[in-house]
């Protein structure tokens, strides 16, 4: 009974700090907003740390804490399931928040919004806690709602901005697309299990692995695999929330919002969420070969498209951005060849360098006065050592550097790619190969541009050169303060920038401090637990794998000899040469001959002008899709208000009473002998009518 109010603890504290920050945010002083918020997810820290500890000693957990509703034979219940999956995420979220949060009293400082915005990140905790604890699809489908509905808050935060208005618009729109699918997962479950319960599920999914769901009576081909069509739909749920091609147009523009909530979002809560979803439904996944397929055909086109788009961006967050598109892409990948341990796995590495790479960039832009542009920086190494060497680290990570976190769950979905047989997995291996590559090269180009070379900064022509950057591309509107300016819209008219003469500075420690405490587990964390992750027994409750059919997770296990002699051997792979050849091509191209990516630019054409359009993603859904829904709106007012209710219905009775009316009025013309002669007629009509009757 005491582990289970420690399990209620876990989400509700992290509650009550946001329902103190918010409701109150009004009348309570800063200090006690931010406190009260980061209190709440500390002690949701702790609690994780010690429910780990009792799961690891084997004591886990899968019941109700209270039913919510009773429908027929129908329960729906709120409840908790304690195991290993469900820990892991409970640490890597509550640590990652904690981190924004101490991060968010120096970025937010100045904000008129920042008790509101404490509010709101401890709310985002709470909801991603609900979502990764719950025992069932109601719970899931709770949280999944409510982390969306956050961050449509947190997207929009400087709600005075057009852009922010449009962006957390777009953010939500997108995701209901997501989320209807979804929905009707959960709804067919729900009809062929007869229940919600994760546990329920799982223990008849077998026996429906061959059942089918009639599309179309009497059509040939009019059937479809049960168990297929349930994974699919689910799936594309998590295509929503985890930013899965073509679902993932609203991630980049998220980072209208400020920087701590783009660390939250993009590391440790609304995109992880889908990868999380499908880890947690392996045992209904295993049973279909077809959703497999598509899941990793998705995660393959995604890795590798969202990597290019990260080469063009000029906005130091949006390059970051677009490596999470990529790096989603991987875990999908993983996913998809039943590798579920090492996508969780790189979900986790990923969280912290992810974090790190954006708050470091956070703390740049601090530094720079608000200009986000990486083309106006250059030599920061100097004035903010902290951030340079924490970047780096970061940066290291993310590419994927031998004995760094983001080397070890890498390198296991590439090789786990690579021994795969499901369909799909040969265009997988060259996408997440070629990815290598990419994530290097756009990588080292913003660390390079940023930190080395000549400083940029200061110069008196740059405010023009700001302030027109955002023609320079589609993508890089409003990139230079609209999306991250610490103030309320209209609240200033400083422009972003150092003035000329200006130097950057070294941001406070409440900034560096997070920066530092997610630089360690950036390096370490892989080499500590890849061994029981991802060839021992720490899963072996949580997620299921039909090792016959899918023999991946065995044959990676033989060719693991541990994780020092893993880094090691990397060294004669192709993989660890790609990304060294994009590091040494991303520092001759920009620091060297900055001239060679201007004339590429230049002589690409029609190819610069696609990844600068975003592969015209935006511009479909604007044609086919919004403009489709205007058509279809615009048809059914004239067509159906104008032509049909009021054309037909109110005008055409409104018609036939004036033409009634007119035909009576011929008879009511005052004359005797007219009323007389009506009369006659009616008498006449009755008698032969009665008479024909008869």
């Amino acid at each position: 009974m005491e582990m289970q109010n420690l399990y209620l603890l876990v989400p509700l504290a992290p509650l009550v700090g946001a329902a103190i920050a918010g409701l109150l945010c009004r009348v309570i002083p800063r200090w006690v907003a931010h406190t009260a918020a980061i209190s709440g997810v500390a002690i949701a820290f702790v609690a994780s740390f010690v429910i780990f500890k009792d799961v690891m000693a084997g004591n886990t957990f899968n019941g109700p804490v209270y039913t919510w509703l009773t429908s027929g034979d129908y329960r729906f219940e709120v409840g908790f399931l304690i195991d290993q999956l469900t820990v892991t995420m409970m640490l890597v979220v509550t640590f990652v928040s904690l981190m924004v949060h101490i991060y968010t009293i120096g970025y937010m400082q100045d904000d008129p919004g920042y008790n509101r915005f404490f509010s709101y990140i401890a709310l985002f905790t709470f909801s991603m806690l609900m979502l990764v604890m719950s025992n069932n699809f109601m719970q899931l489908f709770f949280g999944w709602e409510a982390v969306g509905l956050v961050s449509y808050l947190l997207i929009g935060f400087w709600y005075t901005r057009p852009t922010a208005i449009l962006a957390n618009m777009k953010a939500f729109l997108v995701n209901r697309v997501g989320d209807f699918g979804f929905i009707l997962g959960i709804g067919l479950v729900l009809a062929h299990f007869g229940s919600l319960d994760y546990k329920t599920v799982f223990e008849h999914a077998p026996s429906l692995a061959d059942a089918t769901l009639t599309l179309y009576e009497g059509c040939k081909g009019g059937t479809v695999s049960l168990m297929s069509a349930i994974c699919i739909l689910l799936f594309i749920g998590a295509m929503g929330k985890s930013a899965q091609v073509p679902l993932h147009v609203w991630l980049p523009d998220s980072m209208e919002g400020p920087t701590p909530i783009s660390a939250l979002i993009h590391a440790a809560t609304m995109v992880t969420a889908g990868i999380f979803m499908v880890a947690r439904m392996s045992p209904l996944f295993e049973l279909s070969d077809t959703a497999l397929s598509f899941v990793v055909v998705i995660g393959s086109i995604t890795a590798l498209s969202m990597g290019f788009l990260g080469i063009i961006q000029n906005d130091i967050k949006r390059v970051v951005a677009y490596s999470t598109l990529s790096q989603l892409g991987y875990m999908t990948v993983a996913l998809g060849v039943s590798a579920y341990s090492v996508a969780i796995f790189h979900l986790m590495t990923h969280a912290f360098f992810k974090a790190l790479l954006f708050l470091g960039a956070g703390s740049v832009i601090i530094g720079m006065h608000h200009d986000q542009d990486i083309r106006n920086m250059g030599g920061l190494r100097k004035y903010m050592p902290v951030t340079w060497l924490t970047s780096l680290i970061g940066s290291l990570a993310l590419i994927g550097t031998p004995f760094f976190a983001g080397f070890y769950s890498k390198d296991s979905i590439i090789e786990a790619v690579a021994m795969s047989h499901i369909a799909g997995s040969g265009f997988a291996y060259f996408s997440v190969m070629a990815g290598v590559f990419i994530t290097a090269f756009y990588s080292f180009r913003m660390y390079f541009l940023v930190f080395h070379g000549e400083e940029r900064f200061g110069k008196p022509h740059e405010v023009a050169h700001v302030a027109h950057a955002s023609h320079d591309s589609h993508d890089q509107q409003d990139a230079h303060g609209a999306d991250d300016d610490h103030h309320a819209d209209d609240a200033h008219e400083e422009h972003h920038g150092l003035a000329p003469g200006q130097k950057p500075h070294e941001t406070p420690w409440v900034v560096t401090l997070p920066l530092v405490l997610l630089a360690i587990p950036s390096v370490v964390i892989g080499y500590l637990t890849i061994e029981p992750m991802l060839f021992g027994d720490y899963f072996k409750e949580s997620i299921f794998v039909n090792a016959e059919a899918h023999p991946v997770m065995e044959e990676l296990t033989h060719e693991f000899h541990g994780a020092f002699s893993m880094a090691l051997h990397s060294v004669s792979s192709p993989v660890f040469w790609l990304a060294l050849a994009g590091v040494v091509l991303s520092w001759f191209f920009y620091l060297k001959r900055p001239s060679i990516p201007a004339a590429i630019k230049t002589a690409s054409g029609p190819l610069y002008t696609l990844l600068e359009n975003k592969f015209y993603f935006d511009k479909f859904n604007e044609v086919v899709f919004a403009g489709g829904a205007r058509l279809f709106g615009k048809g059914l007012w004239k067509g159906g208000d104008v032509g049909f209710i009021d054309g037909l219905v109110v005008g055409g009775a409104v018609r036939l009473v004036g033409w009634v009316s007119t035909m009576v009025r011929f008879f009511q013309s005052g004359h005797i002998y007219h009323y007389a002669f009506t009369m006659i007629f009616g008498v006449c009509a009755l008698l032969t009518f009665w008479l024909l009757r008869a």
